[in-house]
């Protein structure tokens, strides 16, 4: 722990990377909240079912990179410091949102239109690999052994105050400029709202303070073994579990978040700007449940926490979307989506505390960024392909709750092998040896 990490820096940290982080996600999530809309665009020449399963694929197509972002960048972090990894993350992201919100559509260049999309997707996606990574990681390192799990929190509540953003934003448009409106040039504005606001978001993670010792090596000295090499290595049972671990929370987030609205408006006939509120609604619960989540955290521990919350989703997923069929108004969208949501709230804080506390503190950051941008990228951003692909090859309305059943049921498997490090003391030399337990350490200052 750095030394002078006070109490007033840890609370600047909070406020800069949640906002920061927010901004992120609002850049990279406001896609998802367009798919119709850039699906009848970018891709006119297939009927409504192929504009809507490729402009999911190009939205999953944006976590393919998140793996590589994340070792790159995550190595980065480990050798340059977290506070420099953020900010790049932020200016490469920013940077993807002004290739789409300038790119012509298909009816103006034809073929090359989706395929500039599917690059700007492609470096969002290479930004948000690293930026979870990195900013958990900081988080963790200015927290004491008894508050990580409060601090940690802010990450994911970051997120949720992300997607509320993007969703009422995009669904503030829709209902000013409604569907015509919003074809012309309406889409293109929540992408030229997240470039514009990236050098704020670079400003203030500029003035981090950083909670990495960088050391400066001599020019003699022998080339340092890779950050990837070395988490894969000595770490690689815990990182496959920690991935394994990972999968219900990842699937059920990309699900509830992004393809419910899609789903709400393509499946059940509701009206755009009722499925996206339903969406702002999970990262409004998402942001104010967070830190609260993280406290229960440090008290009970991550691994209770998460099967609780796991539970508890397995349990409401098939009722909920078989009562959504049954009645689909308004009202039972927001109450299946916000119960969905807090049981989501509930399993992903502790979970997303349990990474970065799985791995020492000089390859942290990328054991943290390969673990969560493989989990997310394989099981979380394809989600909301696989369920589109789902309800149509079945036939059935309910395949999507299906599929995240399986999926949380599947995670369990993973979370049994990790350990618990809940109030102990992640920098000991010893912890994360596999035969010795993490010892206890009294909360510092």
């Amino acid at each position: 722990m750095t030394p002078s990490i006070t109490p007033i820096s840890r609370r600047r940290t909070i406020v800069a990377t949640t906002i920061g982080n927010a901004l992120e996600f609002f850049d990279f999530t406001v896609y998802g909240f367009l798919a119709l809309v850039i699906g009848k665009l970018f891709f006119p020449t297939f009927d409504s079912y192929g504009q809507l399963l490729l402009t999911v694929a190009t939205f999953g197509v944006g976590f393919i990179m998140r793996p590589l972002g994340g070792i790159v960048i995550g190595a980065y972090a480990d050798r340059a410091g977290r506070k420099k990894a953020m900010t790049l993350t932020i200016f490469l992201m920013a940077l993807g949102c002004a290739m789409i919100a300038v790119a012509p559509t298909y009816a103006q260049i034809g073929v090359a239109a989706p395929v500039l999309i599917v690059l700007a997707r492609l470096l969002q996606g290479f930004s948000a690999g690293g930026e979870v990574g990195a900013s958990t990681t900081l988080l963790v390192e200015h927290a004491t052994p008894a508050n990580r799990g409060y601090l940690a929190s802010w990450q994911f509540a970051s997120q949720g105050l992300g997607i509320l953003l993007g969703a009422a934003v995009v669904g503030g448009l829709s209902f000013a400029l409604g569907p015509q409106g919003m074809e012309s040039w309406g889409w293109r504005v929540p992408f030229v709202l997240g470039m514009l606001i990236a050098p704020v978001g670079m400003y203030i993670r500029r003035h981090l303070e950083e909670s990495l010792d960088v050391e400066v090596e001599p020019a003699c000295a022998a080339p340092r073994r890779s950050s990837l090499s070395e988490v894969c290595g000595e770490h690689g049972k815990t990182v496959l579990s920690a991935i394994l671990a990972i999968t219900g929370g990842t699937a059920a987030a990309y699900v509830v978040t992004f393809y419910m609205p899609t789903y709400a408006v393509r499946q059940l006939g509701l009206p755009p700007t009722v499925a996206l509120f339903g969406a702002a609604l999970t990262g409004l619960l998402s942001f104010a449940l967070s830190p609260l989540v993280g406290l229960l955290s440090d008290r009970v521990g991550r691994k209770p926490l998460i099967v609780w919350g796991r539970v508890a989703l397995m349990l409401l997923i098939y009722p909920g979307f078989l009562w959504l069929n049954m009645s689909p108004t308004p009202a039972v969208l927001f109450t299946v989506v916000g119960l969905l949501s807090i049981a989501l709230v509930v399993q992903t804080v502790p979970a997303i505390t349990m990474l970065p506390e799985m791995f020492p503190k000089h390859v942290r950051a990328s054991g943290m960024s390969l673990v969560y941008s493989v989990g997310v990228s394989v099981f979380g951003g394809f989600s909301p392909f696989v369920s589109t692909w789902l309800v149509n090859a079945t036939g059935s309305k309910l395949a999507p709750a299906w599929y995240l059943f399986a999926m949380t049921l599947v995670s369990f498997i993973g979370l049994l092998w990790l350990k618990d490090f809940t109030g102990k003391d992640i920098d000991d030399a010893a912890a994360h040896r596999p035969d010795v337990e993490p010892s206890s350490r009294t909360a510092r200052a």
